[in-house]
């Protein structure tokens, strides 16, 4: 069985265009240091 990371645990960073938190999702596993938007909305407005 895989070993779980508690969801308070998860990486965060702040996105760029509305200057909130975001934390780390599963489909941003193999990109997230190239990650700066926390929605399509958000990068939509950049």
């Amino acid at each position: 069985m895989p070993k779980r990371i508690a969801k308070a645990n998860l990486p965060s960073k702040i996105c760029v265009v509305c200057q909130r938190p975001f934390v780390w999702r599963k489909k941003w596993s193999k990109v997230w240091d190239d990650v700066k938007y926390c929605s399509d909305a958000c990068r939509a407005k950049r």
